[in-house]
């Protein structure tokens, strides 16, 4: 599919990559960047691909496909490092969950004849680094890709085939509506679980209970989702704070609601409300998103 495919950074979501590009023989050669010289050796160790080095514009030449795979905040200082070394007519793409001010910042310093189509896989674990990729990680997860309108037709359909060929359903959208379901969908999720295990911690500061001794399940789902790298979810909240801001309102709004309800002891409203959001799991199920026994995403 391509001679040559470039990853800059090799974490989870790039060594994942790398591992389904291997497999499904996508590529005739996988390289990548990283900052740290021991994950350049990690990688080469671990097979995942067949060079790396620190050296990104050195990486980057030749590339049909290359994957920004780094946090939000780093994309300003990796587009200015590669600009001058991408290939004529190849395809730039990244993973990043935050995309309406990402498009602007790279497609004003790449050349003409680069088509910019970011991607976003809406997949992931709470672990991070090389060695907890795999590469099943995309199977039957949606990939959002958000081209820019420099982008032309056959690019992205060839983007749109690649990340089908590892597993992706694909789905095509426009950056600001992306940045807006997402943060629905991900961003809130995230910082609400933050914010409950910081609550607990705390308390338990306070109280010195055991509270982490008797952790029941609701407290080690939020726990494992925010156990997510802190750097990649600094950049996201940053990114998308519009749309961030809002759903915290609206998340306050329905939290005074709730509180109301319970103070005043009304039954019939709580109950009300619980019927509506058990609906939602069971929507998220038939949508093929989870199963009966979620596995949260892991091996």
């Amino acid at each position: 599919m391509f001679k040559k495919v470039c990853i800059i950074g090799c974490g989870l979501i790039g060594s994942s990559l790398a591992r389904a590009i291997k497999k499904n023989n996508l590529a005739e050669k996988i390289v990548s960047s990283n900052r740290s010289e021991s994950i350049n050796k990690k990688v080469i160790e671990l097979k995942i691909v067949d060079q790396s080095s620190a050296d990104t514009k050195k990486m980057v030449e030749g590339s049909d496909l290359v994957v920004i795979a780094t946090p939000l905040s780093s994309y300003e200082d990796v587009i200015l490092k590669i600009k001058d070394s991408l290939k004529n007519g190849s395809i730039l793409t990244d993973v990043g969950s935050v995309k309406e001010n990402i498009i602007s910042l790279i497609e004003k310093n790449i050349p003409e004849n680069i088509s910019w189509i970011p991607s976003h896989p809406i997949a992931g674990t709470e672990e991070s680094g090389p060695e907890s990729g795999f590469s099943q990680l995309f199977k039957d997860r949606w990939c959002i890709l958000t081209p820019s309108k420099k982008a032309k037709e056959k690019e992205i359909n060839l983007l749109k085939s690649f990340w089908e060929k590892v597993g992706s359903k694909v789905d095509i959208m426009e950056a600001k509506q992306h940045d807006y379901i997402l943060s629905i969908t991900s961003h809130i999720p995230h910082l609400i679980a933050y914010n409950v295990v910081n609550t607990t911690l705390n308390i338990q500061d306070e109280k010195q209970s055991d509270i982490v001794k008797y952790s029941a399940g609701g407290l080690r789902d939020f726990t494992r989702i925010a156990a997510s790298n802190p750097i990649m979810w600094r950049d996201i909240f940053i990114q998308n704070k519009k749309n961030t801001s809002e759903m915290i309102n609206k998340f306050i709004e329905n939290l005074e609601n709730l509180k109301e309800a319970i103070e005043s002891e009304d039954g019939k409203k709580l109950e009300k409300i619980f019927l509506k959001t058990k609906k939602i799991r069971q929507n998220i199920i038939e949508a093929g998103q989870d199963v009966e026994k979620p596995n949260f995403g892991r091996k």
